[in-house]
């Protein structure tokens, strides 16, 4: 890890210009309704915004409604059916807070009472007070486009508060912020616990915003690129000599990078399942920096060539466990300092990998070039000193992703987009272990970004199991240009399985995995 920081500290990287950033709004610097439009930088386009609460349809309907949330928030709410039923009066498709209702009856009499008497009336407070810090609607960060937005921690906040109120009107574009599809999560057994801890870790997020104002920026940046703007995989001439790569599987991408890029490991709709039952990487990485999930209100679906990345965000939250298992365990205190924008140097970048229902099907090159665009349009960067990546089994679990195929879709990114890069296998020291001797593999041989990206196509023609991948790789750049070419399938699969049958050990263990053995063997011819 000490090489990856290259000799510098892990608050040194260079972090993006607020300055440079496409068609980007300043939202905290608003101070009157009709600044935006003169506030971003081009407007070669009509504006899209999403219509905040106090602002829906027209001033008349708008002025109805939100005087139809104040007076209901203004009310005294003791219980959570009360304030179920105040929700309900302005917001009729609500349904059944279930799962809130089972959270305020476990926590026990005395914690219901600090709820309803203090933390409920403060985020009504902070809620209210929408108008005030954000006078006029916010722009979309629409597909095929490349905007920028920053908007304070305060904004943030009221933003969340009005979530949790849902105040927010359906904005189609966009997913769902309203928080009533967590409060209604309370139909799988399995999942109740952790859609309580999830509650539990977002109430103590407006426990700690509602006591100390927070005062820093954060920054959400669409990024899209056209077809003709990616790079051209099988002409590439990088290689990964140069870059520093280090896979273990030790530490947690958002605990042991300090300084880097973190990536998310996304649903396209941002955020994915963090406002239902959802509670893997994505989620609980929203859920303890809550302030990620504003970015819901206004960033459209991602497409195949797009990412989000977020800058600024604090983490609030401590957390064990995982899916089922997650557990709130405390307050995080955030010490990541400040850069000279007021954001904090957290910077995350969320890409959405392919959901397959068939795995076999990731190897076709087609699926193989969306993966390495998406993850491209992740990590690309104009900055001379940027920092590292850390990632780890991107798409690898509930989408059926391949860890060996997708560590090396992504190193490549990082290769084509000099950056560095550190890989999290999560506890996993055999899949750790195999990626290391892959790569090791590839750097001692020098071998092209090129030229691994037409060994992996020649893959995907073979029907050798995905368990033989590294081997195929490492078996197929021993054989001329020519050679390569004119093997059959069959002819490299027979080849292959032959002489794994022939790698022995002395207790007569085949020792198909152990690439350093196998081809001892191979070559011996």
């Amino acid at each position: 890890m000490e090489k990856l920081y290259r000799n510098h500290g892990p608050w040194e990287f260079e972090i993006s210009n607020i300055a440079n950033l496409p068609d980007h709004t300043n939202l905290h610097e608003l101070q009157t309704i009709g600044e935006l439009g003169q506030n971003s930088s081009s407007r070669t386009e009509e504006l899209r915004t999403i219509q905040l609460p106090f602002c829906v349809v027209n001033e008349e309907v708008a002025q109805k409604y939100w005087a139809s949330v104040t007076d209901s928030l203004s009310q005294p709410i003791r219980s959570s059916q009360e304030l179920q039923a105040a929700i309900k009066s302005y917001n009729k498709r609500v349904k059944e807070f279930t799962a809130l209702h089972h959270f305020l009856q476990v926590l026990g009499q005395s914690e219901q009472e600090i709820f309803f008497t203090d933390l409920l009336p403060k985020i009504i407070k902070l809620a209210l007070r929408l108008p005030e810090l954000i006078p006029t609607d916010i722009p979309i960060l629409s597909i095929g486009s490349c905007k920028s937005l920053s908007i304070s921690q305060l904004q943030v906040s009221s933003l969340l508060a009005n979530a949790f109120l849902c105040t927010f009107w359906s904005a189609r574009a966009c997913p769902d912020i309203n928080f009533d599809k967590l409060f209604n999560s309370h139909d799988r057994p399995k999942r109740e616990k952790c859609v309580l801890e999830k509650i539990k870790s977002l109430c103590h997020y407006f426990e700690r915003v509602t006591y100390k104002e927070p005062v820093s920026v954060i920054t959400f940046e669409r990024r899209h690129f056209a077809n003709e703007e990616l790079p051209q995989w099988h002409n590439l001439n990088n290689t990964l000599n140069q870059r520093e790569i280090h896979i273990t599987s030790d530490g947690l991408i958002e605990s042991n990078s300090d300084g880097f890029l973190q990536v998310d490991f996304a649903n396209k709709n941002v955020g994915g399942g963090v406002l239902a039952y959802g509670c893997v990487q994505e989620e609980i990485r929203f859920i303890i920096c809550p302030e990620l999930i504003v970015s819901r209100l206004f960033t459209e679906q991602l497409g195949s060539t797009e990412a989000l990345i977020i800058t600024g965000v604090e983490r609030f939250s401590d957390y064990s466990g995982y899916g089922d298992t997650y557990t709130w365990t405390g307050d995080y205190q955030d010490t990541t300092p400040l850069d000279a924008y007021g954001r904090r140097r957290t910077s995350i970048v969320a890409i959405d990998a392919i959901r397959f229902t068939k795995p076999s099907e990731q190897y076709k090159p087609t699926n193989m070039l969306r993966e390495l665009n998406k993850a491209y349009a992740g990590f690309y960067t104009v900055l001379k000193q940027p920092p590292p990546v850390a990632t780890g089994n991107w798409g690898c679990g509930a989408y059926k992703g391949d860890p060996k195929l997708k560590s090396l879709l992504q190193i490549m990114a990082c290769g084509v987009c000099n950056r560095d890069i550190v890989y999290f296998t999560f506890n996993d020291d055999q899949l750790a272990k195999e990626i290391l001797e892959m790569i090791n593999f590839i750097v001692q041989n020098a071998i092209t970004i090129g030229q691994l990206w037409k060994y992996l196509c020649r893959f995907s023609d073979t029907k050798l199991k995905p368990s033989r991948l590294y081997t195929f790789l490492q078996y197929i750049h021993e054989y001329s240009e020519e050679d390569f070419h004119n093997f059959t399938d069959k002819h490299l699969e027979n080849r292959i399985s032959k002489n794994v049958q022939r790698s022995t050990l002395k207790s007569d263990e085949v020792v198909d995995e152990d690439c350093s053995i196998l081809f001892m063997n191979l070559f011996q011819n």
